[in-house]
């Protein structure tokens, strides 16, 4: 009897020192997400005349996606993989996020991870004057335990001289001093601090958005008086070094402590600027930021985890954004799912992936009332078709800017068979709202003629 129950109690202890031994192993997780960067501005992707070693060595040594569809814009895009819903559930105005939204924040933070978000914030609702817009624990109530950011309460500068809150404090800068410096600086010591739990790091960078201004890497950086004037396009490629110099800041952080069980993830928030023109492989290609067409919101995204993949390779699979809360839920062995994505963790363990078929994107971005009306959409896509709720129906793998319908009328057996699929996905989306429904351009030109909000949107206390 006494022999059976040592057995017993031996098997216990063993199963819960397991069990326990697996919590500490939950992998960190780093997402890191670029600012107005297309697909084809990064080297890898075939933009030669951009130095990009180290998200080239990261993709070349985990996993680079070349079928990433953000929103074709930021704050669409942002709402959507913080909260793993499509824009129709819960989109409501340009720069805001509801605060009664639980993100991944919240996600990770509730199951036992230090939380952090860093970079852009721009989610207050400040430009539409909403409800506590100047409230400072906003990312707080985001799940987030520390925070580092621009655009908070005020928009500022973002670079040079950059108006910085962190952790409720405003910074106290000048203009020798980077804003993309003082994030990562932070981003590394966050890592210092927590590398013996896990982690999940939010970075939405300042990066690589206009104004296109010196970096401290320019010859111009010299010219101090210069550093926030200007706004000329010839500096993207020094925005794209830098962007890739802090990636390797961040890696090298894990590297030093050891921390091999990090998913680093990279990706793109929506096109490229449409002032940009990329040479890649030979071809030009203009930014289309705002843009329904491929440009506008195929992003670049890599997944680098040394622990788990030892092999790096290409992948094609269709990625919408709400697929980073599903592999986040999968990862923290969520009972309760919440999100509309699906689960990319069974492709980072090398295990069978069920790709999807068809990803859907819903956009009313309430942004630009001069071309906002003509820039809406939702579509349905594989990887070589597009059919627009609208009607309209192309194969946008070959016509890249969508410049000729297919006749319905004219289709191929296997053209119809996808057109279905298509429109089947379509049929379950809700139809766009009546153009301006919430009144959203009028609300916005009142706000900045109130005379409440300066031209930085810092609060007039006059």
């Amino acid at each position: 009897m006494n022999i059976k129950f040592l057995f017993l109690f031996t098997l216990c202890f063993s199963f819960f020192s397991c069990d326990k031994s697996n919590e500490i192993e939950r992998p960190n997780v780093i997402l890191i997400m670029s600012d107005d960067l297309g697909y084809e501005a990064i080297g890898i992707n075939g933009a030669k005349e951009y130095s990009t070693p180290v998200l080239d060595s990261l993709a070349i040594n985990g996993i680079n996606f070349n079928n990433a569809y953000s929103q074709p814009l930021c704050t669409p895009s942002r709402v959507k993989i913080m909260t793993g819903k499509p824009n129709y559930i819960n989109y409501e105005y340009f720069t805001y996020l509801n605060p009664n939204e639980k993100t991944f924040g919240n996600l990770f933070q509730d199951n036992g991870y230090k939380t952090t978000v860093v970079g852009k914030w721009q989610l207050n609702g400040v430009q539409y004057d909403l409800e506590n817009n100047q409230d400072l624990n906003r990312p707080h109530k985001n799940g987030f335990d520390e925070y580092c950011l621009w655009w908070l309460r005020e928009r500022g500068e973002r670079f040079a001289n950059p108006s910085i809150v962190q952790n409720g404090k405003e910074l106290d800068k000048d203009i020798d001093d980077y804003g993309p410096d003082i994030f990562s600086d932070y981003i590394v010591d966050f890592i210092e601090e927590n590398k013996d739990d896990p982690f999940f790091i939010y970075y939405p960078m300042a990066l690589v958005h206009d104004p296109f201004r010196p970096t401290p890497y320019s010859d111009d950086w010299k010219n101090r008086n210069d550093r926030n004037k200007g706004n000329n396009e010839v500096y993207f490629p020094d925005y794209i070094s830098y962007t890739d110099k802090i990636i390797g800041k961040i890696s090298d952080a894990l590297n030093k402590n050891n921390l091999d069980n990090t998913i680093l993830i990279f990706i793109g928030d929506n096109g490229t600027d449409t002032q940009v023109v990329t040479l890649n492989n030979g071809k030009e290609i203009r930014g289309a930021k705002g843009s329904t067409i491929k440009h506008g919101s195929n992003v670049p995204m890599i997944v680098n985890w040394k622990k788990n993949i030892k092999n790096g390779f290409k992948s094609d699979a269709l990625i919408d954004f709400t697929d980073f809360y599903a592999t986040f839920e999968d990862i923290l062995n969520v009972e309760k799912r919440e999100s509309y994505g699906k689960s990319i963790l069974p492709l980072l363990n090398n295990k069978d992936y069920d790709e999807r078929e068809v990803l859907i994107t819903y956009y009313n971005p309430m942004w630009g009332p001069n071309s906002a009306e003509v820039k809406r959409g939702i579509y349905a896509q594989n990887k070589e078709y597009k059919l627009y709720k609208r009607g309209d129906f192309f194969k946008y793998s070959e016509d890249l800017y969508e410049e000729s319908k297919i006749l319905i009328s004219n289709l191929t057996e296997k053209e119809n068979e996808i057109y279905m699929i298509l429109k089947k996905s379509l049929d379950t989306i809700p139809d766009l709202p009546k153009f301006n429904n919430n009144n959203w351009i009028e609300k916005g030109i009142e706000v900045r003629q109130s005379g409440k909000f300066s031209e930085n949107w810092r609060l007039n206390t006059n």
